[in-house]
């Protein structure tokens, strides 16, 4: 699947869409207005088919936007695992650090969705899924020597800035930094939340 500079998704193959074109689409709509921008019809146009397409996958908007949230979910898990190869535990760190603060559209979903806590399919979501990225982190920060209540404490540390930080630029429209300034911010947060 590729999106045209118009914003309309262009199917690589022209064959039925699948729940998963479905599920990319609402995650787009996500990233770029909220969950408010999850509408049947919508969404129908930027994938260039009618409503009809949608409902052979899905009963309702509810349903897909659970879906959306569950693959959300997914890719987020593979983002965290995509790091435990690493054998050397700073390193490890240091590439999650990296890795998280690239501007991704997981990221900018993940930010709209902090808007959306009040949403009853959104909650628990996003509930499991600090909770998964806090255990990971606490189970990283282990090896490096840190008690087991120091590992805890700087895993939630770890999870508050990388929380905070998209939420500065995304939700309260803080002047972005320059390449060279956020990479300063980043070795900084490395520095601070890496012991040595």
């Amino acid at each position: 699947m590729k999106q045209a500079r118009t914003g309309v998704i262009r199917l690589e193959n022209r064959g039925r869409l699948s729940p998963v074109d479905w599920e990319h689409a609402a995650l787009e709509a996500i990233a770029e207005q909220g969950i408010g921008a999850v509408a049947i019809e919508p969404l129908a146009r930027r994938l260039g088919v009618t409503k009809g397409s949608f409902y052979w996958h899905f009963p309702t908007r509810e349903a897909l936007l659970k879906a959306a949230l569950q693959r959300w979910e997914r890719m987020d898990e593979e983002e965290f695992r995509g790091v435990e190869p690493i054998r050397d535990p700073r390193e490890r760190l240091r590439v999650l650090f990296r890795r998280t603060s690239r501007e991704m559209q997981s990221h900018v979903v993940y930010s709209a969705l902090l808007r959306a806590l009040d949403h009853a399919s959104v909650q628990p979501v996003m509930s499991r899924v600090s909770q998964k990225r806090i255990d990971f982190l606490n189970v990283a920060y282990r090896p490096l020597g840190l008690e087991r209540s120091a590992a805890s404490y700087r895993a939630r540390l770890a999870y508050a800035a990388y929380a905070g930080f998209p939420q500065l630029s995304l939700q309260l429209g803080l002047p972005r930094l320059s390449h060279a300034v956020f990479d300063g911010y980043i070795d900084h947060a490395i520095s601070t939340l890496i012991p040595a």
